[in-house]
């Protein structure tokens, strides 16, 4: 086993140093599903100095002179996972490579993803060989503001040159997950009275930074700055709520400070759809295989389809419980919601283009276009067959796995 991480390290760090050479590759396959349109039967994507050059049928595009090609029977854009912890939790479960979540405080919102995420840590690797190229990572849920989060490649030898966006949002927990025995918050009433006293002090600081006259603003503050980001609608609350009463209340604060949320994990989204149709808020799921109990006991594998149907934007998400291997994978999840009322092309869009678009990254990720990243995954089969392996994986246009997993 020791070997095995050792080798997933070095064969990281050296499909990471390949990234620094611009790569040319086309990708041929049976069926290229492009999230952008029709999917493309015997389908062709040209991926130029790490963008998407050229989509289209065999007999329309050219593979120009001197281009790698794979071959695939199945083509996707890279999976985009929603939310994620994978970077600053890590692969052997031990207190040096779990950084998710600090304990020391109730509400820290100043803890920046980007300091935490380590992109060589294996469990990237891992995920990455199953086809996940893109992550909404950071801090994990289990304080009431847990720190930011980021999006990031799942590539490069530091945060710097994985990341694509951060902050990209502000971790809130509200529920049991939350509570704190014998201290701060230790009841709902209380998450809920002390977010309120963070954000009311966050509005005055953000007045008083604002003072044309220098000498009367206040010594910087990072907690409040953060705070004042969210407020100011630069970074939305991520906010995991699963019960019917703690969603309610993200709502209610929400609609209080004028804040976006993405509503997170909630496995009772089916009692409160009307309020959550109501806020345009969307929704990153909870991971469809986990556990029913405690705020969770009413999760079903039809919330993605009932949110479908009711309209609302959402994605699914690997999220984070706190047992190993506390890392799951997209593809896996979003497998369970196809074969729970979602069809084909929307649980795919739950891990690509819809996941982008609610990470804030759809410009340049989650679908297979002109003009964005070359990010692709290779299948040898249907994706959400448990017999399907993922046989190729390109990042920017570079290709980093090749391996079947």
């Amino acid at each position: 086993m020791k070997m095995a991480m050792k080798h997933m390290i070095a064969l990281a760090g050296a499909l990471v140093a390949a990234l620094g050479a611009e790569a040319q590759v086309a990708v041929r396959g049976g069926v290229v599903h492009t999230m952008a349109g029709d999917r493309i039967e015997n389908g062709v994507v040209v991926i130029t100095d790490g963008k998407i050059a050229a989509v289209g049928p065999a007999g329309s595009v050219t593979i120009p002179d001197g281009y790698e090609i794979l071959e695939a029977a199945v083509v996707t854009p890279g999976l985009v996972d929603a939310h994620a912890t994978v970077g600053l939790t890590g692969i052997y479960n031990q207190e040096q490579d779990q950084d998710q979540l600090d304990t020391s405080g109730p509400i820290q919102p100043e803890l920046r993803a980007i300091d935490a995420y380590n992109p060589l840590d294996p469990l990237v690797a891992w995920v990455r060989s199953f086809g996940v190229t893109t992550v909404h990572t950071g801090h994990a849920p289990g304080e009431l503001v847990s720190g930011q989060t980021m999006v990031a490649k799942t590539v490069g030898n530091t945060a710097d040159e994985a990341a694509i966006l951060h902050p990209a949002a502000i971790a809130v927990t509200i529920g049991s997950g939350a509570e704190r025995s014998g201290g701060a918050p230790g009841t709902r009433g209380k998450m809920i009275a002390m977010l309120r006293a963070e954000l009311i002090k966050a509005q005055d600081y953000a007045q008083k930074m604002a003072d044309a006259d220098e000498s009367k603003r206040p010594s910087r503050d990072l907690r409040l700055e953060s705070l004042a980001m969210a407020l100011a609608g630069e970074a939305p609350l991520l906010v995991t709520a699963d019960s019917a009463r703690d969603i309610a209340s993200a709502l209610r604060v929400a609609d209080e400070f004028g804040l976006e949320l993405i509503l997170d994990s909630t496995a009772d989204a089916h009692l409160v759809m009307d309020e959550i149709v109501a806020s345009g808020f969307p929704v990153v799921i909870h991971p469809l295989m986990a556990r029913p109990y405690g705020d969770r006991e009413n999760l079903s594998f039809a919330t993605p389809s009932m949110l479908k149907a009711a309209g609302v934007p959402f994605a699914v998400g690997s999220g984070f419980e706190g047992y190993v291997p506390k890392v799951r994978v997209v593809l896996f999840e979003a497998a369970i919601a196809a074969a729970n009322g979602l069809s084909f092309d929307e649980a795919l869009a739950s891990i690509t283009i819809d996941a982008a678009r609610i990470a804030g990254v759809a410009e340049r990720v989650g679908s297979i276009e002109v003009g964005k990243d070359g990010d692709l995954a290779l299948y040898d089969g249907d994706p959400f067959e448990y017999a399907t392996h993922c046989v190729g994986v390109v990042i920017d246009g570079a290709v980093v796995s090749t391996e079947v997993r």
